[in-house]
């Protein structure tokens, strides 16, 4: 199966162990007694993050030592910032149209306000001219 950044990221505990490894590089068990996740759980989450290119495990003596490799990150920033810039049009265009229609909906309701008033004053002014 291939396996993508985006695949790697969807998880909570992969998150996790990405920033710890962030920080320093780390063996397997170390990297296990910071979870209460069994250490096969865990060695599945580090199978996938070494899958998707986000981390790299090297053999340094008896020890196996994971290290992140974090440029994989940038698909998911690029990504991010195609979507946010067609979401800021597309929110933009909608603040512009409901500014439009508000100014249309206070210019409406004055223009009822100035009616009634108007007639308002007409039949006052007869009641007036009645008595």
């Amino acid at each position: 199966m291939r396996r993508d950044v985006f695949q790697a990221i969807a998880d909570p505990t992969r998150r996790k162990i990405l920033s710890l490894l962030a920080q320093e590089s780390l063996n397997l068990n170390s990297v296990a007694e910071k979870f209460h996740s069994s250490r096969p759980a865990i060695s599945k989450h580090i199978k996938i993050l070494t899958e998707c290119g986000l981390i790299t495990i090297k053999q340094q003596g008896r020890e196996r030592y994971c290290e992140a490799k974090l440029q994989k990150l940038n698909e998911v920033s690029e990504w991010v910032e195609q979507h946010k810039i067609f979401w800021t049009k597309k929110l933009d265009a909608l603040d512009d149209f409901l500014s439009k229609e508000s100014v249309l909906n206070k210019n409406k309701k004055a223009g009822k306000k100035s009616a009634a008033n108007k007639s308002s004053n007409k039949n006052s002014l007869s009641v007036k001219n009645k008595k």
